[in-house]
C-alpha cells in the first residue's frame, strides 16, 4: 500500500510526462515525448522570475520509429528551459537516437551517446523511458499481445513483468497455451511463484 498522505502536505513542483504514439499513412510511427516542469510559486530564474504555474522546463522529443522499433529520425525541441540560450545549445545532440532499437540495448546506448554533458539531462530520462511506451502503442496492432492463432508465438509480454511470468496463475487463466508449471526450487524460495490461485 502507498504510504499515507499527510494532511499537511503542500505541492511544491509537479512533472508530467506525456507520450502520444501515432501511426503514419506511410507504415511508420512517430512518438511525441513531452516533459513539463512546473513550480507552485514564483521562482528567481537566470532569466528573471518564472511565475507559479508557468513551466521551468517544457520539452519535446520526436522518433521516428519502424515497426521492428528501429529509429529512423530523431530530435528535440526546447520550449522553455532555465537557462535561455544556453539549455537547448547542444546541436539536437538528441538526432543521434537515430540507429537505435527500442528493444535491444537502448538505454544503455543512450547513456552512451548522450549522458552527462553530452545532453540534456530532463530530455535523457525522457528518451530512457520510451522502450515500454512505444511497445504499448504497438500493442494489438504490431505486437501480437494474444497469441491465439496457431501459428503466433509466445505474446510478448509474458515473462517480463511479475504478473505474467509464465508459470503464473495470471498466465495459467489468461494464457493457458503459455502456461509451464513453476519450476520446483523456484517455488521453495518464492511462493508468489505457485500456481495455486491468487487471493482475490
Amino acid at each position: 500500500p502507498l504510504p499515507s498522505a499527510s494532511e499537511s502536505r503542500q505541492l511544491k513542483h509537479r512533472r508530467t510526462v506525456d507520450v502520444h504514439v501515432y501511426a503514419r499513412a506511410d507504415g511508420l510511427w512517430e512518438v511525441d515525448a513531452h516533459l513539463v516542469d512546473v513550480k507552485s510559486r514564483d521562482t528567481p530564474m537566470a532569466d528573471g522570475m518564472r511565475l507559479a504555474g508557468v513551466p521551468i522546463h517544457e520539452l519535446t522529443l520526436r522518433l521516428v520509429v519502424d515497426t521492428q522499433l528501429n529509429i529512423l529520425r530523431a530530435g528535440s525541441e526546447s520550449h522553455r528551459v532555465p537557462y535561455q540560450g544556453h539549455c537547448g545549445d547542444h546541436a539536437d545532440a538528441y538526432a543521434g537516437l537515430a540507429g537505435l532499437n527500442l528493444a535491444k540495448g537502448f538505454r544503455r546506448a543512450v547513456m552512451e551517446r548522450l549522458g552527462g554533458v553530452r545532453g540534456c539531462t530532463h530530455l535523457t530520462e525522457l528518451a530512457i523511458g520510451l522502450p515500454t511506451a512505444v511497445i504499448q502503442g504497438f500493442a494489438g496492432e504490431v505486437i501480437d499481445t494474444r497469441g491465439d492463432h496457431p501459428a503466433a508465438g509466445q505474446p510478448f509480454q509474458i515473462d517480463r513483468c511479475h504478473a505474467l511470468r509464465s508459470d503464473s496463475e495470471a498466465v495459467r487463466l489468461h494464457y493457458p497455451r503459455w502456461h509451464r508449471q513453476p519450476d520446483a526450487k523456484n517455488t521453495e524460495h518464492n511462493p508468489s511463484s505457485s500456481a495455486a490461485p491468487a487471493a482475490r
